[in-house]
């Protein structure tokens, strides 16, 4: 099973870069410009084809993915009469919105599959099925039984139990009316919360049952767009805070510290912490699919943000080039010059190459923490 789920995690993966590099091609494609080449992995390519004037396929090294699109810089050289197709030459709108769209799927695929986690596979919470009636509580002296079903409150209907029986603790002890499902009947039971010291609020005295919930179709959107927003948040606050985790990160690698399991995790680790949800022995087949979803879904997540920082050779960078190119057309304007040339990356080549060393350091130092002193949630 562990197996299966680090096979699992590396298909998502790669799918995840196809859909990204898709991302940069459909929106290249939409404003005519020359798309050449879209290849998953690096290296010596296994197998192709040419459909149009792109050649798709899979290269030896499945680590990564990209999509060619011509005229990237001033320098490279287009066929003749394709000019206008360059990149280069391409408003600086339409370059945001071809560099923006792989941040972008990756966004649309968290999306997709927290959705799919709400309205498919179901979420764990507290159901209203009363499985215990503690003894001398408002529920016992009420009436209640094991295996009654709360329904409604004061005539509102019960749809998130955790939510709705806020109502009780909220009471300040005035009478509720609950309708109750017993035996394929409702019935239904007063009762007055009584006030627990220990927790500082009201209780009616009833244990209900853990069980797994689907939502409705719209509620499963709303709460999704929540999810990406928190996911989108603890993502900026990660790589906010990752230059002060290296250093950690280096005495866990080199040093024996355990690993943090709220700190740097590689590929390699988050695809044996995804082997490891599938296998545990604590979660159920539906948990179990649902912990991979998440996982794949944070993980977009944070790649699609991470792809947006604005340094080369990220698309975050050249992004950054696109929007330092206009703010020089903006000011020559107001000067009455023409507009300058742009930016050609390849004067930053040095700044490239330098960030460039630095994620493939932090890379082989996730590699080898991995390995040898990988994560573990207990799960």
């Amino acid at each position: 099973m562990k197996l299966l789920g680090i096979f699992a995690f590396a298909i998502a993966l790669l799918l995840s870069v196809m859909v990204h590099e898709f991302g940069h091609y459909i929106t290249a494609k939409r404003f005519d410009m020359k798309v050449t080449e879209f290849f998953l992995g690096f290296g010596k390519r296994i197998w192709s084809f040419t459909r149009g004037e792109t050649e798709f396929g899979i290269k030896a090294i499945p680590a990564g993915g990209y999509c060619r699109i011509e005229g990237m810089t001033p320098r490279d050289e287009m066929p003749a009469g394709e000019e206008a197709r360059a990149f280069f030459g391409a408003t600086t709108t339409r370059k945001l919105i071809v560099l923006g769209a792989g941040s972008f799927a990756h966004f649309v695929i968290g999306f997709l599959l927290i959705f799919s986690i709400f309205f498919g596979v179901g979420v764990n919470t507290l159901l209203s099925d009363v499985t215990k009636v503690s003894p001398n509580s408002a529920a016992a002296a009420a009436g209640f039984q094991p295996g009654d079903k709360i329904i409604a409150i004061d005539g509102k209907e019960v749809t998130n139990w955790y939510q709705d029986s806020r109502a009780i603790a909220t009471s300040k002890g005035k009478e509720l009316t609950f309708t109750v499902l017993r035996d394929g009947a409702e019935i239904s039971i007063s009762a007055s919360p009584s006030y627990l010291e220990s927790e500082k609020r009201y209780i009616l005295g009833v244990v209900t049952k853990i069980g797994t919930q689907r939502e409705s179709f719209f509620t499963s959107i709303s709460e999704s767009g929540r999810a990406i927003a928190v996911l989108t948040r603890e993502s900026i606050k990660s790589l906010v805070a990752l230059p002060t985790k290296v250093p950690q990160l280096i005495r866990q690698t080199f040093g024996g510290e355990e690993r943090d399991p709220n700190g740097l995790v590689g590929v390699v680790g988050a695809a044996r912490v995804s082997g490891d949800a599938v296998s545990s022995n604590k979660l159920n087949n539906t948990e179990r699919f649902g912990t991979f979803l998440l996982l794949i879904a944070s993980l977009n997540i944070f790649v699609g943000i991470f792809n947006l920082l604005p340094l080369l050779p990220l698309d975050g960078g050249h992004m950054a080039v696109a929007i330092a190119d206009e703010i020089r057309a903006f000011f020559a304007r107001l000067r009455g010059k023409p507009r300058p040339a742009g930016i050609d990356v390849n004067v930053l080549t040095p700044i490239t190459m330098t960030v460039f060393a630095v994620l493939a350091v932090l890379t082989s130092i996730l590699l080898i923490a991995d390995i040898f002193n990988p994560v573990s949630l207990n799960l």
